[in-house]
């Protein structure tokens, strides 16, 4: 008897649909009979209890099928943060802020164990949210694929912020103090796009989390990044409108102070400390010997804290917003402008500088879903549609390149180039080939057939592009101030210097690769590099006989 409830235990488990059918059948065949005997024990109150197997012999079938059905439909454990579940019992004895730290929030669903014990966050509530007034003004990040409640806590503490929110399912805001107001939490109902069941916002609702630094060395508002020594402007009180003289002043009390301020510069002018973005007449390009600033700080005499006409200084955590706006073109464009590279040289990367600096979102020949997800909204629009300022594409036949107006040419060191691609094919967008794949034969293989068209693809946009502007990846890194100027000109359109200015606070975007994983040797054999260089050779000649720079020195043979 024993094996037979075995088997037909098996049997429900593996085919719970068909097992359902056969009950039915039983229960109209007459299996209501047992029903109602059934309902006439409960009227005498002697209720079965089949949780312990304790039935009456008319009961012995339907023990097993309540059994069967209760492990196929047993509910799913919840995984609760031990410490916010401690947290919030604290408060809830105490009678403090019971609508935001409840012993479950919704917004918690679906957490494992591990993100748990490394996330530290308390959740606040749902809050309004406005694109032209944010709640958190701070840095911003979308996937419209892969976000999730702890991949957006975690990418805003590690930026050092106070607050991280989530909005619209995929969209992360990170900032120093919550600037709206508290609204139902019914108006976050919006499932994470990498986390289903885990509530990530709702359409203009931000679902927030106070966040809790994991390193307590850490500063209050993360690393400062140190831009430099620059001569006082000379219109103070316009260039940096806020400032405050700060008791026994230090580099961090002034950070904090111009962070709170929401500011993206903190400018150490002893006493003063004085906040502002980076503007036309204060645009950060020209810095001064560092001894010019030499003032020891008095909160620290370790540190220097600039002089009355010689001030230092540093970038916060907070994100300047001048350049984030973007949208599509008001009117259809009949010209079609190429962005045109190489696999590997920088596409992506100018198309996110491009779209700051002209608030007009890029194209593309193809589709690609992860960057779309990424916030590139013109990744789905046809590369005809005419509304995106212009087209990523890596086509370069004749008749591909003749179908555009005209063209902006990337060009990149083939050896960083083909690196790069050989990485992003590999490894995605942001990620890297593995050790097996550098020093299999994927790697001889892919330089073999990718150097030649690296060569053949400048050159076939040299020959039958109809205008072409070329720029080189590595002098729009050296100088992307002029670089991006004279690309938005190309582009027929009129020059922002604040867009422009905000641009290189944040010129990488989401974009770069971390520097961890660099390899440790050169993949390169003397013969990859006898033919790379022939073919560096070539695009250089190709470029002065159209009275062109040739390729940056450091492309060069040595």
């Amino acid at each position: 008897m024993a094996r037979l409830l075995q088997k037909l235990r098996r049997y429900v488990r593996r085919r719970p649909l068909r097992f359902l059918f056969f009950v039915l059948l039983y229960l109209s065949a007459g299996g209501s009979l047992v029903f109602l005997r059934s309902g006439e024990t409960s009227e005498g109150h002697q209720w079965y209890r089949t949780d312990e197997g304790q039935v009456g012999p008319e009961g012995q079938g339907f023990r097993l099928i309540n059994q069967v059905f209760r492990e196929q439909r047993r509910p799913p454990q919840r995984y609760g943060p031990t410490w916010l579940k401690l947290k919030s019992q604290g408060l809830s004895k105490h009678g403090r802020e019971g609508d935001h730290t409840g012993s479950w929030s919704r917004a918690l669903k679906g957490r494992s164990s591990k993100d748990s014990e490394e996330g530290r966050a308390t959740y606040l509530g749902c809050y309004i949210d406005n694109t032209h007034k944010r709640a958190l003004r701070g840095a911003s990040f979308f996937d419209y694929k892969k976000m999730t409640v702890f991949r957006c806590q975690d990418n805003c503490a590690e930026r050092g912020y106070l607050y991280a929110g989530l909005e619209f399912g995929a969209e992360c805001y990170c900032g120093h103090k919550v600037q709206a107001a508290n609204v139902s939490e019914r108006d976050c109902n919006m499932d994470c796009k990498g986390e289903r069941g885990s509530i990530c916002g709702g359409a203009n609702r931000l679902a927030v989390y106070q966040l809790e630094l994991s390193q307590e060395s850490a500063r209050r508002y993360g690393s400062a990044i140190f831009k430099g020594c620059f001569r006082k402007p000379e219109n103070i009180t316009l260039t940096l409108p806020v400032g405050t003289t700060i008791l026994n002043m230090s580099i961090d009390k002034c950070v904090d102070f111009c962070t709170e301020k929401e500011f993206p510069l903190a400018v150490l002018a002893d006493p003063w400390c004085r906040c502002g973005f980076p503007t036309a007449p204060f645009p950060l390009h020209e810095r001064e010997d560092e001894d010019l600033c030499q003032r020891r700080c008095p909160g620290d005499d370790s540190e220097s804290c600039g002089t009355e006409d010689f001030f230092l200084v540093y970038q916060t955590q907070v994100q300047d917003k001048r350049c984030m706006d973007r949208h599509f073109l008001l009117s259809k464009s009949k010209q079609l402008t190429a962005l045109a590279s190489f696999p590997g040289a920088g596409n992506t990367w100018a198309r996110h500088l491009i779209e700051l600096a002209t608030g007009i979102y890029t194209g593309s020949y193809y589709f690609d879903g992860s960057l779309y997800n990424k916030g590139f909204k013109g990744e789905r629009d046809h590369w005809r549609s005419g509304r995106t300022v212009c087209i990523k594409t890596h086509e370069s036949g004749k008749k591909e390149i003749e179908a555009f107006d005209s063209a902006i040419l990337m060009i990149r060191n083939p050896y960083k180039a083909l690196m790069a691609e050989f990485n992003r094919k590999y490894g995605g967008h942001v990620g890297f080939a593995s050790q097996t794949h550098w020093k299999g034969k994927d790697w001889p293989e892919f330089v073999k057939n990718y150097a030649p068209w690296w060569a053949s693809h400048t050159l076939d946009w040299l020959r039958y592009g109809k205008k072409v502007h070329v720029v080189h990846f590595e002098e729009l890194k050296k100088d992307l101030f002029t670089q991006l100027r004279n690309m938005v000109l190309f582009l027929g359109l009129g020059v922002s210097e604040d867009r422009l200015l905000c641009v290189e606070g944040q010129k990488d975007g989401n974009f770069k690769r971390s520097g961890l994983r660099k390899l440790e040797y050169d993949p390169y054999t003397l013969d990859m590099r006898a033919t790379i260089n022939g073919l560096i050779q070539a695009v250089d000649r190709a470029l002065r006989e159209r009275q062109l720079p040739g390729v940056p020195e450091e492309y060069r043979p040595r």
